[in-house]
Protein backbone atom coordinates (compact mmCIF):
# COMPACT_ATOMS: atom_id res chain seq x y z
CA UNK A 1 0.00 0.00 0.00
CA UNK A 2 1.73 3.29 -1.05
CA UNK A 3 -0.05 5.30 1.08
CA UNK A 4 -2.58 5.63 3.25
CA UNK A 5 -5.54 2.85 1.89
CA UNK A 6 -8.91 4.22 0.63
CA UNK A 7 -11.26 2.12 0.76
CA UNK A 8 -11.36 0.14 -3.06
CA UNK A 9 -14.06 -1.56 -4.67
CA UNK A 10 -14.91 -4.84 -2.98
CA UNK A 11 -13.55 -7.21 -5.52
CA UNK A 12 -16.17 -9.80 -7.13
CA UNK A 13 -16.54 -13.06 -5.74
CA UNK A 14 -14.67 -15.56 -7.63
CA UNK A 15 -16.78 -17.65 -10.54
CA UNK A 16 -15.81 -21.12 -11.50
CA UNK A 17 -15.71 -21.83 -15.28
CA UNK A 18 -19.11 -23.39 -17.14
CA UNK A 19 -18.64 -26.78 -17.77
CA UNK A 20 -17.43 -28.20 -20.97
CA UNK A 21 -17.82 -31.82 -22.42
CA UNK A 22 -14.57 -33.37 -23.30
CA UNK A 23 -12.61 -35.58 -20.77
CA UNK A 24 -9.44 -33.37 -20.75
CA UNK A 25 -10.70 -29.89 -20.86
CA UNK A 26 -12.57 -31.57 -17.65
CA UNK A 27 -9.89 -32.30 -16.19
CA UNK A 28 -8.08 -29.44 -16.64
CA UNK A 29 -11.11 -27.45 -15.69
CA UNK A 30 -11.38 -29.18 -12.53
CA UNK A 31 -8.03 -29.01 -11.37
CA UNK A 32 -8.18 -24.66 -12.37
CA UNK A 33 -11.29 -24.65 -9.83
CA UNK A 34 -9.64 -26.31 -7.30
CA UNK A 35 -6.95 -24.08 -7.47
CA UNK A 36 -9.27 -20.60 -7.48
CA UNK A 37 -11.12 -21.65 -4.53
CA UNK A 38 -8.20 -22.47 -2.15
CA UNK A 39 -6.24 -19.49 -3.31
CA UNK A 40 -9.38 -17.07 -4.04
CA UNK A 41 -6.84 -14.57 -5.55
CA UNK A 42 -4.03 -14.76 -8.31
CA UNK A 43 -0.47 -15.93 -7.41
CA UNK A 44 2.55 -14.28 -8.90
CA UNK A 45 5.45 -16.48 -7.78
CA UNK A 46 8.56 -15.06 -8.96
CA UNK A 47 12.37 -16.66 -8.63
CA UNK A 48 13.58 -20.05 -9.43
CA UNK A 49 12.05 -22.88 -7.78
CA UNK A 50 14.37 -25.67 -6.37
CA UNK A 51 17.69 -25.73 -4.90
CA UNK A 52 18.66 -27.25 -1.62
CA UNK A 53 16.21 -29.39 0.78
CA UNK A 54 16.55 -26.03 3.06
CA UNK A 55 14.81 -23.75 0.57
CA UNK A 56 11.31 -22.38 1.76
CA UNK A 57 8.77 -20.72 -0.12
CA UNK A 58 6.83 -17.82 1.69
CA UNK A 59 3.77 -15.99 0.43
CA UNK A 60 3.32 -12.57 0.72
CA UNK A 61 -0.18 -10.83 -0.02
CA UNK A 62 0.57 -7.56 -1.54
CA UNK A 63 -1.72 -4.85 -3.63
CA UNK A 64 1.05 -3.97 -6.51
CA UNK A 65 2.13 -7.36 -7.25
CA UNK A 66 2.87 -6.08 -11.28
CA UNK A 67 5.39 -3.06 -9.55
CA UNK A 68 9.42 -4.23 -10.85
CA UNK A 69 10.85 -3.63 -7.29
CA UNK A 70 8.70 -7.22 -6.32
CA UNK A 71 10.53 -8.78 -8.70
CA UNK A 72 14.11 -7.69 -7.03
CA UNK A 73 12.49 -8.27 -3.60
CA UNK A 74 11.87 -11.91 -4.59
CA UNK A 75 15.33 -12.46 -6.92
CA UNK A 76 17.20 -11.16 -4.13
CA UNK A 77 15.43 -13.30 -1.61
CA UNK A 78 16.27 -16.24 -3.37
CA UNK A 79 19.68 -15.48 -3.87
CA UNK A 80 20.43 -14.11 0.00
CA UNK A 81 17.75 -16.13 1.73
CA UNK A 82 17.49 -19.17 -0.68
CA UNK A 83 14.03 -18.26 0.10
CA UNK A 84 11.16 -18.53 -2.95
CA UNK A 85 8.42 -15.78 -2.67
CA UNK A 86 4.76 -16.36 -4.00
CA UNK A 87 3.02 -13.22 -4.29
CA UNK A 88 -0.66 -13.25 -3.68
CA UNK A 89 -2.15 -10.00 -5.67
CA UNK A 90 -5.60 -8.72 -3.85
CA UNK A 91 -7.39 -5.77 -5.19
CA UNK A 92 -9.89 -5.27 -2.29
CA UNK A 93 -7.67 -3.74 0.75
CA UNK A 94 -10.71 -6.12 2.75
CA UNK A 95 -8.94 -9.21 1.35
CA UNK A 96 -5.23 -9.48 2.81
CA UNK A 97 -5.76 -9.74 6.57
CA UNK A 98 -8.43 -12.21 6.81
CA UNK A 99 -6.57 -14.38 3.97
CA UNK A 100 -3.34 -14.45 6.59
CA UNK A 101 -5.72 -15.51 9.80
CA UNK A 102 -6.62 -18.09 7.49
CA UNK A 103 -3.19 -19.14 6.45
CA UNK A 104 -3.58 -18.44 2.65
CA UNK A 105 -0.44 -16.17 3.33
CA UNK A 106 2.58 -15.98 5.22
CA UNK A 107 2.67 -12.49 5.36
CA UNK A 108 1.46 -8.90 3.93
CA UNK A 109 2.44 -6.07 3.23
CA UNK A 110 0.00 -3.21 1.61
CA UNK A 111 -1.17 -1.52 5.51
CA UNK A 112 0.21 1.03 7.56
CA UNK A 113 -0.44 0.76 11.48
CA UNK A 114 -3.62 2.25 11.52
CA UNK A 115 -5.05 0.48 9.11
CA UNK A 116 -3.60 -2.53 10.91
CA UNK A 117 -4.79 -1.50 14.42
CA UNK A 118 -8.43 -0.72 12.99
CA UNK A 119 -8.66 -4.77 11.66
CA UNK A 120 -7.58 -6.05 14.73
CA UNK A 121 -9.98 -4.37 16.85
CA UNK A 122 -12.64 -4.79 14.38
CA UNK A 123 -12.27 -8.20 13.84
CA UNK A 124 -11.10 -9.16 17.44
CA UNK A 125 -7.61 -10.57 15.43
CA UNK A 126 -3.83 -9.92 16.57
CA UNK A 127 -1.96 -9.92 13.41
CA UNK A 128 1.54 -8.23 14.05
CA UNK A 129 3.91 -5.78 12.75
CA UNK A 130 7.51 -7.54 11.62
CA UNK A 131 8.99 -4.56 10.01
CA UNK A 132 8.48 -0.83 8.48
CA UNK A 133 8.90 -0.19 5.06
CA UNK A 134 7.68 3.49 4.22
CA UNK A 135 5.73 6.66 5.43
CA UNK A 136 3.81 8.37 2.17
CA UNK A 137 3.06 12.18 3.42
CA UNK A 138 -0.01 13.61 3.17
CA UNK A 139 0.08 17.07 1.72
CA UNK A 140 -2.09 20.59 1.63
CA UNK A 141 -1.97 21.23 -1.49
CA UNK A 142 -3.52 24.99 -2.64
CA UNK A 143 -3.07 26.80 -5.97
CA UNK A 144 -3.15 30.55 -4.91
CA UNK A 145 -1.33 30.18 -1.15
CA UNK A 146 2.08 29.36 -0.69
CA UNK A 147 1.91 28.91 3.11
CA UNK A 148 -0.76 27.91 5.58
CA UNK A 149 -0.38 31.21 7.25
CA UNK A 150 -1.01 32.60 4.39
CA UNK A 151 -5.20 31.13 3.86
CA UNK A 152 -7.34 33.72 4.95
CA UNK A 153 -9.80 33.24 7.98
CA UNK A 154 -12.89 30.84 6.78
CA UNK A 155 -11.47 30.08 4.02
CA UNK A 156 -12.58 26.45 2.38
CA UNK A 157 -10.23 23.38 3.12
CA UNK A 158 -11.31 20.23 1.70
CA UNK A 159 -10.20 16.88 3.25
CA UNK A 160 -11.28 13.36 2.69
CA UNK A 161 -14.20 12.03 4.24
CA UNK A 162 -13.59 7.91 4.71
CA UNK A 163 -12.51 6.85 8.32
CA UNK A 164 -8.75 6.47 7.17
CA UNK A 165 -7.86 9.31 5.70
CA UNK A 166 -10.23 11.83 7.73
CA UNK A 167 -8.26 11.92 11.01
CA UNK A 168 -4.90 11.90 8.93
CA UNK A 169 -5.94 14.71 7.35
CA UNK A 170 -6.97 16.66 10.52
CA UNK A 171 -4.40 15.90 12.11
CA UNK A 172 -2.23 17.76 9.12
CA UNK A 173 -4.59 20.70 9.71
CA UNK A 174 -4.13 20.75 13.10
CA UNK A 175 -0.06 20.35 12.79
CA UNK A 176 -0.22 23.48 10.36
CA UNK A 177 -1.85 25.29 13.16
CA UNK A 178 -5.56 25.49 11.17
CA UNK A 179 -7.61 23.67 13.56
CA UNK A 180 -7.32 21.98 17.06
CA UNK A 181 -8.57 19.54 17.93
CA UNK A 182 -10.70 17.51 21.06
CA UNK A 183 -7.85 15.88 23.04
CA UNK A 184 -5.06 16.52 20.83
CA UNK A 185 -6.27 14.26 18.42
CA UNK A 186 -5.94 10.61 17.46
CA UNK A 187 -5.98 8.40 14.15
CA UNK A 188 -9.65 8.30 14.55
CA UNK A 189 -10.76 11.74 14.99
CA UNK A 190 -13.11 13.28 12.86
CA UNK A 191 -14.88 16.63 11.84
CA UNK A 192 -16.59 16.05 14.95
CA UNK A 193 -13.56 16.30 17.22
CA UNK A 194 -12.71 20.12 15.64
CA UNK A 195 -12.93 22.63 18.76
CA UNK A 196 -11.87 25.80 17.12
CA UNK A 197 -10.71 26.05 13.40
CA UNK A 198 -9.46 29.07 11.74
CA UNK A 199 -11.01 28.03 8.18
CA UNK A 200 -13.82 25.72 7.13
CA UNK A 201 -13.23 22.12 6.98
CA UNK A 202 -15.70 20.04 4.22
CA UNK A 203 -14.92 16.74 4.13
CA UNK A 204 -15.44 15.12 0.38
CA UNK A 205 -14.51 11.97 -1.13
CA UNK A 206 -11.21 11.21 -1.37
CA UNK A 207 -11.19 11.26 -4.98
CA UNK A 208 -12.90 14.60 -4.97
CA UNK A 209 -10.65 16.84 -2.92
CA UNK A 210 -7.95 17.12 -5.85
CA UNK A 211 -10.92 18.99 -8.35
CA UNK A 212 -11.64 20.89 -5.18
CA UNK A 213 -8.42 23.09 -5.24
CA UNK A 214 -8.09 22.88 -8.89
CA UNK A 215 -11.23 24.50 -9.85
CA UNK A 216 -11.15 26.72 -6.61
CA UNK A 217 -14.19 25.65 -4.64
CA UNK A 218 -11.85 25.27 -2.02
CA UNK A 219 -8.78 27.37 -1.32
CA UNK A 220 -6.70 24.31 -0.20
CA UNK A 221 -7.66 20.45 -0.02
CA UNK A 222 -5.80 17.51 1.57
CA UNK A 223 -5.01 14.92 -1.35
CA UNK A 224 -3.40 11.73 -1.30
CA UNK A 225 -0.93 11.39 -3.45
CA UNK A 226 -2.40 8.75 -6.15
CA UNK A 227 -5.28 11.48 -6.96
CA UNK A 228 -2.89 14.23 -6.66
CA UNK A 229 -1.08 12.61 -9.41
CA UNK A 230 -3.71 11.77 -11.28
CA UNK A 231 -4.78 15.09 -11.16
CA UNK A 232 -1.64 16.25 -12.51
CA UNK A 233 -0.98 18.36 -9.13
CA UNK A 234 2.01 20.05 -9.10
CA UNK A 235 4.69 19.16 -6.28
CA UNK A 236 5.47 22.76 -5.76
CA UNK A 237 1.45 23.19 -4.99
CA UNK A 238 2.04 21.19 -1.77
CA UNK A 239 2.34 23.92 0.70
CA UNK A 240 2.47 21.67 3.76
CA UNK A 241 2.41 17.72 4.59
CA UNK A 242 2.93 15.77 8.16
CA UNK A 243 6.56 15.31 8.97
CA UNK A 244 6.89 11.32 8.30
CA UNK A 245 9.37 11.04 11.25
CA UNK A 246 6.77 12.97 13.79
CA UNK A 247 4.06 11.23 15.88
CA UNK A 248 2.04 12.34 14.26
CA UNK A 249 2.72 10.11 10.98
CA UNK A 250 3.89 7.16 13.18
CA UNK A 251 0.27 5.30 12.70
CA UNK A 252 0.73 5.59 9.11
CA UNK A 253 4.06 3.67 8.99
CA UNK A 254 3.78 0.74 6.44
CA UNK A 255 4.69 -2.43 7.46
CA UNK A 256 4.79 -6.10 6.98
CA UNK A 257 2.57 -8.16 9.22
CA UNK A 258 2.60 -11.88 10.31
CA UNK A 259 0.44 -13.88 12.53
CA UNK A 260 1.25 -13.48 16.13
CA UNK A 261 2.41 -16.67 16.68
CA UNK A 262 5.40 -16.27 13.72
CA UNK A 263 6.20 -12.71 14.44
CA UNK A 264 9.61 -13.67 15.68
CA UNK A 265 10.32 -16.37 12.87
CA UNK A 266 14.25 -15.44 11.65
CA UNK A 267 13.06 -15.79 7.96
CA UNK A 268 10.07 -13.46 8.39
CA UNK A 269 12.21 -10.95 9.76
CA UNK A 270 14.91 -11.42 6.88
CA UNK A 271 12.21 -10.64 4.39
CA UNK A 272 11.26 -7.49 5.82
CA UNK A 273 14.91 -6.25 6.10
CA UNK A 274 15.09 -6.81 2.80
CA UNK A 275 12.73 -4.81 1.60
CA UNK A 276 15.63 -1.90 2.85
CA UNK A 277 18.12 -2.85 0.07
CA UNK A 278 19.15 -0.30 -1.96
CA UNK A 279 18.04 -1.48 -5.70
CA UNK A 280 14.35 -2.43 -3.86
CA UNK A 281 14.24 0.75 -2.44
CA UNK A 282 15.19 2.60 -5.86
CA UNK A 283 12.26 0.82 -7.51
CA UNK A 284 10.12 1.37 -4.91
CA UNK A 285 10.76 5.50 -5.44
CA UNK A 286 10.26 4.69 -8.98
CA UNK A 287 7.08 3.70 -8.59
CA UNK A 288 6.09 5.83 -6.47
CA UNK A 289 6.84 9.13 -7.89
CA UNK A 290 9.62 9.64 -5.61
CA UNK A 291 7.17 10.02 -2.25
CA UNK A 292 8.28 7.44 -0.29
CA UNK A 293 10.07 8.19 2.65
CA UNK A 294 11.79 5.09 4.01
CA UNK A 295 11.29 4.24 8.23
CA UNK A 296 13.32 1.45 9.60
CA UNK A 297 11.93 0.84 12.66
CA UNK A 298 12.36 -1.52 15.11
CA UNK A 299 9.71 -4.64 15.35
CA UNK A 300 9.26 -3.76 19.06
CA UNK A 301 8.33 -0.05 18.34
CA UNK A 302 5.72 -0.77 15.73
CA UNK A 303 4.74 -2.86 18.03
CA UNK A 304 3.95 -0.25 20.87
CA UNK A 305 2.41 1.71 18.37
CA UNK A 306 -0.23 -0.62 17.27
CA UNK A 307 -0.98 -0.92 20.88
CA UNK A 308 -1.53 3.09 21.05
CA UNK A 309 -4.01 3.05 18.38
CA UNK A 310 -5.60 -0.19 19.07
CA UNK A 311 -6.87 1.41 22.13
CA UNK A 312 -7.53 4.58 19.85
CA UNK A 313 -9.97 2.80 17.49
CA UNK A 314 -11.74 0.96 21.00
CA UNK A 315 -12.24 4.06 22.17
CA UNK A 316 -13.56 5.99 19.28
CA UNK A 317 -16.00 2.45 19.62
CA UNK A 318 -14.46 1.16 15.93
Amino acid sequence: MSESPTAGDPADEPRLPERRSGGGRRITWIVSAVVVAVIVVVAIVVGVTGGSSDARTVRIGVADASEPYWKTFAALAKKRLNVTVTYVNFNDYSQPNPALKEKQLDLNEFQHIQYLANYNVTAHDDLQPIGATAVYPLPLYSLKYRTPDALPDGAKVAIPNDAINEARGLLVLQAAKLVTLKNGGTAFSSVSDITSHRVDVVALDASQTARAVLTGSAAAAIVNNNYATNAKLPKTNAIFQDDPASPIAAPYVNIFVARAADKDDPTYLKLAALYHDPSVEKGVQASNGGTAVFRDVPAATLRQELKTVQAQARAAGK
